[in-house]
């Protein structure tokens, strides 16, 4: 069993940067392609982005292109999301995700172990 634990989200204004991180409990997550979710209040669970098992592939949701970069440490265990340029409509619950799988993928259902989430929030 994975646990996974997300932290750095907070309150920034529009324009500002923000990294949020993803730790894993278990060393065999190195092995999975991980990714990051978010949802909003009334709104359906989005694919934002996806890293594979090596870090090599990565693949973005088309708001998060040129803003947002995907990357992990597998010797740390944990996966990052550098969010810049943030607007309100970023904000959100963000969630990080792993699945067994090394290929990474930007469909929430492939996915096997979640994270409670971290509050990004943005203002204008």
């Amino acid at each position: 069993q994975v646990h996974l634990v997300e932290s750095g989200g907070g309150l920034v204004q529009a324009g500002g940067s923000l990294r949020i991180s993803c730790t894993a409990s278990e060393r065999t997550v190195r092995d999975y392609a991980m990714g990051w979710f978010r949802q909003a209040p009334g709104k359906e669970r989005e694919f934002v982005a996806t890293i594979n098992w090596t870090g090599g592939s990565t693949y973005y949701a088309d708001f998060a292109k040129g803003r947002f970069t995907i990357s992990r440490d597998n010797f740390k265990n944990i996966m990052y999301l550098e969010m810049n340029n943030l607007k309100p409509e970023d904000t959100a619950l963000y969630y990080c995700a792993a699945r067994t799988n090394p290929q990474a993928s930007g469909v929430a259902s492939q996915y096997d172990y979640w994270g409670q989430g971290t509050q990004v929030t943005v203002s204008s």
